[in-house]
């Protein structure tokens, strides 16, 4: 499932000009990070929104956090399925008794 989105952004990627440097790819991560951040301030009503801060929502900034970092992972050849059934097993064994 994981490799279709990563195969469909990729193709959408590379007719829109190709993957930006690394470095830039995480800059975007970053960013948008404190945006998803910024938003659950909001949501949560610590913080007041500004005027000029357009509503967006908690899903689409994950979801757009989550583009960017299929981006890096496709720049650098990661297999997401394979990486997150393997971090699965990791967390499984690691933390079996942790939270009982």
């Amino acid at each position: 499932m994981l490799s279709d989105f990563q195969k469909k952004i990729d193709d959408w990627i590379q007719n829109h000009g190709g993957y930006w440097p690394p470095l830039s790819m995480l800059a975007a991560i970053v960013e948008e990070l404190g945006e998803l951040a910024r938003e659950m301030n909001y949501m949560e009503g610590f913080k007041p929104k500004k005027a000029n801060i357009k509503n967006n929502g908690i899903k689409e900034k994950i979801t757009d956090i989550f583009f960017a970092i299929i981006c890096l992972a496709n720049y650098y050849n990661i297999d997401l399925e394979r990486g997150l059934r393997n971090t699965l097993k990791k967390y499984t064994k690691r933390d079996a008794n942790r939270f009982i």
